[in-house]
């Protein structure tokens, strides 16, 4: 499937935000959320930063972008992740409500838009977002496997993944 220029932008700026994250030396994740072709939030990995192990990209982005609209609900948004979201992430996207969600790359641990689990496309919720995956794919995991290269050369003990 092709995908929009502006799609490409926005992933692209969430890219950006991944490498934030990778740059702190954080799990190289990176969201934004756009509303009326606009980015209103950004987020990036920051569970260790925050001691926080609810401190996604999409978390941070969801709690900012509502703080922005003043709504809970993110019913005209898009949401813009490098990759696959997991559980705890879907949930926040069902909650919130956002329309379309864009990632770039399935995450086979953890992911719960197609790899693990599909939730975000389930019939058993009262909402059920757009689900589109494979922007800046490549990039994404690549970013992801750099990352945890360099913690495993650094530290044999560190788990893979």
């Amino acid at each position: 499937m092709l995908f929009s220029e502006n799609d490409y932008k926005f992933m692209y700026s969430a890219l950006q935000e991944a490498q934030k994250a990778f740059d702190a030396d954080e799990v190289p994740i990176g969201a934004v959320i756009v509303h009326e072709n606009k980015i209103i939030s950004r987020g990036f990995n920051q569970t260790a930063l925050l001691k926080d192990s609810t401190a996604h990209a999409e978390i941070i982005a969801i709690t900012s972008a509502s703080a922005h609209l003043q709504n809970k609900f993110l019913d005209n948004c898009n949401l813009y992740v490098t990759v696959e979201p997991c559980i705890m992430c879907c949930g926040a996207i069902l909650l919130s409500r956002i329309n379309t969600i864009y990632f770039g790359s399935f995450e086979p641990k953890f992911g719960a838009s197609g790899s693990l689990y599909n939730i975000l496309e389930e019939a058993k919720y009262n909402h059920r977002p757009n689900v589109y995956n494979g922007i800046y794919a490549s990039e994404s995991k690549s970013l992801l496997e750099n990352y945890f290269k360099t913690k495993r050369q650094n530290n044999n003990n560190y788990p893979i993944g």
